[in-house]
């Protein structure tokens, strides 16, 4: 069984946003505390990212989203719009951020028998080319990507999205690009507001955009469905030469910001599929980047559950599945998104 990889920085909790907000610092010390209480298996190790460059970061962002930020952290902070903080030192852990994340998809391609997961915030999907939202300051895996397509030589990057909320961003920054599949498992309606499935790309990149708008209250078997019936075929149809996640984990019948019924084994299985994509069609190349997730304990067990079965072990569910059930059928949407990609 391939090993695994982890990615984090303690500047990543020097990312502040106050106790009010769901996007804080104990989320990360949540996953830490879960890890080291853990029996991990030999097989998972750790690495210690550098920051991003401001070059790498540019691949993505405007000039003036970077200034933006790194003037608004030298003045001590201060809010994008109604729900994204900056604060002292934002701007260094948001640089960090993207470059575990750039770690995470460089290890993942040097070394396919190791599976990656960058623990890292601030988040990035909701983060547009000019604009700084969703609790996102720098987009990590779209910055990472770039990477590995003018850097690393990679021709198909499939990035599959399945945090509760669209990565409208991550959209934004390949809706034209031919060589990047994205695929996006969201509640719909909900924050941004975008992913509809008749979303799906722009010139020669159309029908590399997969949107799945999920209805409020989706468990696992609705879940493992999108899976079966859209995620993987797509990807078999585009053949990745690596697959990156934005993972988040916000769809979890626990957490307080979404309305799905996710539960930890329906992201296990969601992580197995993944990896079984990866190792049938690039070479075992998989590397998630953690996105969103804000009740405490739901995203750690959550996390802990994912790497575990990642490295091979059968994780425990710590929390069970929803009170009250979750929603199943979901293939008149399903039917809907498979027309619209000729599947």
């Amino acid at each position: 069984m391939s090993g695994v990889a982890l990615i984090m920085h303690p500047e990543c909790l020097a990312h502040e946003t106050g106790e009010w907000h769901p996007e804080k610092p104990e989320r990360l010390q949540a996953i830490w505390d879960a890890l080291q209480a853990a029996s991990l298996p030999p097989n998972v190790s750790w690495l210690t990212p550098a920051p991003a460059t401001v070059p790498r970061i540019l691949r993505v962002h405007q000039p003036r989203l970077i200034d933006e930020i790194r003037t608004m952290a030298a003045r001590g902070g201060g809010m994008i719009g109604l729900d994204t903080v900056v604060s002292r030192r934002s701007f260094d852990a948001a640089l960090i951020a993207a470059g575990g994340t750039i770690q995470a998809v460089e290890t993942a391609w040097d070394t396919p028998d190791r599976r990656t997961f960058a623990l890292v915030r601030p988040p990035g999907h909701h983060a547009t080319p000019d604009t700084a939202m969703g609790f996102c300051l720098f987009n990590n895996v779209a910055v990472a990507t770039r990477v590995l397509l003018e850097e690393k030589g990679a021709r198909r990057v499939a990035i599959v999205d399945f945090d509760v909320h669209h990565g409208n961003g991550t959209q934004d920054a390949f809706i034209d690009d031919p060589r990047v599949l994205f695929c996006s498992l969201h509640q719909f309606p909900l924050y941004p507001g975008t992913g509809r499935a008749e979303e799906i790309g722009e010139g020669s990149a159309r029908g590399l955009t997969v949107n799945l708008p999920l209805p409020p209250g989706c468990g696992d078997v609705a879940y493992r469905a999108a899976f079966d019936r859209v995620v993987e075929p797509v990807l078999r149809r585009f053949q990745p030469e690596i697959i990156v996640a934005s993972a988040g984990f916000d769809a979890h019948w626990a957490d307080p910001l979404a309305h799905m019924r996710l539960s930890t084994s329906g992201f296990v299985e969601l992580a197995r599929s993944l990896d079984r994509l990866a190792t049938e069609l690039c070479g075992g190349r998989l590397a998630l980047s953690l996105e969103g997730g804000y009740d405490l304990g739901a995203l750690a067990s959550s996390v802990v559950a994912v790497i575990m079965a990642l490295a091979g072990e059968t994780p425990q569910d710590l929390l069970g599945p929803p009170p009250g059930g979750a929603l199943e059928n979901v293939d008149p949407l399903l039917d809907h998104v498979r027309g619209l990609h000729g599947l």
